[in-house]
């Protein structure tokens, strides 16, 4: 099979622009790519150079979005304005999914997607990300290790099933909390293999139903920082982020390096396995639909 016939596999570029620190952030990206590539499909990491949409960065475009200080973080109601102007943009979920689906790519590994943030008012307010949305309307999977931990998980997966999203589990019967396994929050379906994944997307598309399929991948239990050792770093960052009054975009870069602060990196190794580990059953996907 030529790696033009490959499955593919879309990959984000805002973990490398805004989620993790240089030179973590390249390693990262290279690393994901690799797994992609191990697991017999082709990574296409999505972003945009001097204004031009690129479903497949090269290596260097990689290195650039990773060191470059006026990345734009780029979601769905940015993109006219980063193509205008000729930008360069780090790809949101919203974005990444978007772009891969105007690719031709069914089969998109992130972290944890955007979701429905903590409290009301403040920095939260009625913070719903864009994520959700695009969710609602692209045909993508988006493989995930959930929503991340930082936000209301209960209020997302409600919205979720408002906009009708299905999520599925990845061998569990729980909605992972990005860095724990576990939310103690059920999904709608449990899948235990990239061919039962595959089916349920088909079988989708044989219904005309609009929108993405989330699949949710819980952490490895070596990587996972479990949920009462979290927590208190989260609700610290949380604190600190409505005493700054942070809104919008702001708000999760903010938390994430703050609970990578608190809990002296533990978190940011933990992003990083689940990271690979969301590619790798990705790529599974990606194969099975590619021979399905």
């Amino acid at each position: 099979m030529t790696a033009r016939a490959l499955p593919q596999v879309a990959l984000e570029s805002t973990v490398i622009s805004h989620g993790l620190p240089y030179p973590h952030n390249l390693a990262l990206a290279r690393d994901m790519e690799a797994v992609v590539r191990s697991h017999g499909a082709q990574p296409r990491t999505v972003g945009i150079i001097a204004g031009e949409l690129i479903a497949g960065l090269d290596d260097s475009q990689i290195a650039h979005l990773a060191t470059a200080q006026n990345v734009r973080k780029v979601s769905r109601r940015d993109l006219p304005i980063v193509v205008a102007q000729k930008l360069d943009g780090a790809t949101t979920v919203a974005t990444t999914m978007w772009i891969a689906h105007q690719a031709g790519i069914e089969v998109f590994a992130t972290g944890g997607i955007g979701g429905v943030h903590r409290g009301h008012g403040g920095a939260a307010g009625n913070d719903i990300s864009a994520d959700l949305e695009e969710l609602a309307q692209t045909p993508v999977i988006v493989v995930c290790a959930g929503a991340k931990a930082i936000l209301d998980l209960p209020a997302t997966l409600e919205y979720l099933e408002t906009r009708g999203v299905t999520v599925a589990g990845y061998a569990t019967d729980e909605f992972p909390a990005f860095y724990s396994r576990s939310s103690g929050l059920p999904v709608d379906v449990r899948c235990d293999s990239p061919a039962e994944v595959a089916a349920i997307w088909r079988a989708k598309q044989t219904l005309g139903l609009p929108g993405g399929l989330l699949v949710t991948v819980p952490i490895a239990p070596q990587d996972e920082i479990p949920a009462q050792e979290i927590e208190p770093a989260i609700a610290q960052a949380v604190a600190e982020a409505e005493q700054r009054g942070l809104r919008s975009a702001e708000v999760t870069p903010f938390l994430l390096a703050r609970i990578a602060e608190l809990t002296g990196d533990r978190s940011l190794r933990a992003n990083i396995a689940l990271l690979k580990n969301n590619a790798r059953v990705a790529a599974e996907i990606a194969t099975a639909l590619a021979n399905g």
